[in-house]
């Protein structure tokens, strides 16, 4: 009988270890499936993450558009950029077009100052749009291209008075703390960014683009303008019509 015992504890230990020894092959499957599962879930997860910024940013460029023309609405001109960055307050003058580029003041204009990126908006405006005095003969000195299908650099505005735009998540602009970010691709091939990080009257507006290969090379910029049609309406609206 004690025989008999022994075996039946010890093929029943066997089993027990049998069982021990499957559940943790089991859970190591589990793991490696859930692992995958998340790694996939990550990789859709990522390009959608950086649509709802690129969205985000071009919210806020909306904004800052918004509070541009209320600006123009009371003080009967467009704000300067900002004196540097980090004082947000309008610089004193800027008498040209380098000078009139450079980022928003969003002091002046009491808005947030930052893409989705934590980078300051960019913003250039037309000099005499800076001064008092305007009227419906003031004309814009911005212009806003793309590149059509065949990679040619064609116009999308002209005559502008103000661009606004985001650096985007790659190379260029400047931090919350007033850091500038000069990098670029290591091949130099995101020429449409090098010319717009550079520019203070012609600027390029593309859908984000990560080749390499196209005209104008990746790009990743979010840009908008102010039409003049557009503030010369606002301000009729507004009981402020230009003369």
């Amino acid at each position: 009988m004690k025989h008999h015992f022994f075996r039946d504890r010890a093929c029943a230990a066997t089993r027990s270890a049998r069982q021990r020894g499957f559940s943790l092959i089991e859970i190591a499957l589990v793991l490696v499936i859930v692992g995958l599962a998340l790694g996939g879930i990550v990789s859709a997860i990522g390009p959608q993450l950086e649509n709802k910024r690129v969205s985000e940013t071009q919210k806020v460029l909306e904004e800052v558009k918004e509070a541009l023309i209320g600006f123009a609405i009371v003080n009967g001109r467009l704000p300067r950029p900002a004196t540097s960055a980090i004082n947000g307050t309008e610089m004193a003058a800027c008498a040209t077009e380098v000078l009139c580029t450079g980022l928003i003041p969003w002091e002046t204009l009491g808005i947030t100052k930052l893409d989705s990126w934590a980078k300051i908006i960019r913003y250039s405006v037309t000099p005499a749009f800076a001064t008092t005095g305007l009227t419906t003969a003031t004309n814009g000195t911005k212009t806003v291209q793309t590149r059509n299908a065949a990679g040619t650099l064609t116009n999308l505005a002209t005559q502008v008075p103000a661009v606004l735009f985001s650096s985007g998540k790659l190379s260029f602009g400047t931090t919350d703390g007033g850091v500038t970010i000069p990098t670029q691709s290591a091949a130099n091939t995101n020429v449409d960014e090098i010319a717009n990080n550079a520019a203070s009257v012609s600027f390029i507006q593309r859908p984000v683009n990560t080749a390499t290969t196209v005209a104008g090379g990746e790009f990743d910029d979010v840009l908008i303008w102010l039409p003049t049609s557009t503030l010369v309406s606002r301000l009729g609206q507004a009981g402020k019509p230009l003369p």
